[in-house]
Formats: C-alpha cells, sequence, structure tokens
C-alpha cells in the first residue's frame, strides 16, 4: 500500500486540483488524476499526469510568448 510521503497516511486513487502562477499567465487544471492521502489531503501525481501537465504548461508558455512578441 502507497503511504504519504509527508504524514505516512494511507494513500486513495482520486483528483487533485493542479495551479501554477507565472509571470504572464495563471493555469487552474480542477480535476486531474492523483493519489490523495487520506490523513493530510496531500496530493502526489503518477507520472503521465505530470507529462501531461508539463506539456500544458509548455504550450501555454509557448501560446502567450507569441502574444508578448505581438
Amino acid at each position: 500500500m502507497m503511504k504519504c510521503m509527508h504524514c505516512q497516511g494511507k494513500m486513495k486513487k482520486g483528483t487533485a486540483p493542479f495551479h501554477i502562477d507565472r509571470k504572464s499567465y495563471h493555469l487552474i487544471l480542477d480535476e486531474v488524476p492523483a493519489w490523495i492521502c487520506q490523513q493530510c489531503g496531500e496530493a502526489y501525481f503518477d507520472e503521465p499526469e505530470v507529462d501531461s501537465i508539463q506539456e500544458i504548461i509548455q504550450t501555454v508558455e509557448t501560446q502567450t510568448d507569441k502574444l508578448s512578441a505581438a
């Protein structure tokens, strides 16, 4: 069974929000598949979700750079 790295609580599959604030944008994803600690609520994302989040961030950064250059 997977344990929380923060408090050693039990982890359960669910969804969690993800947000990032950058100088030119704010990205909010409401429901990303994640492991959620049943004790402290800490969320951990598996590698495929992290890869998807990073791809979304890169796309948004590329597009906001185009807006800034216009």
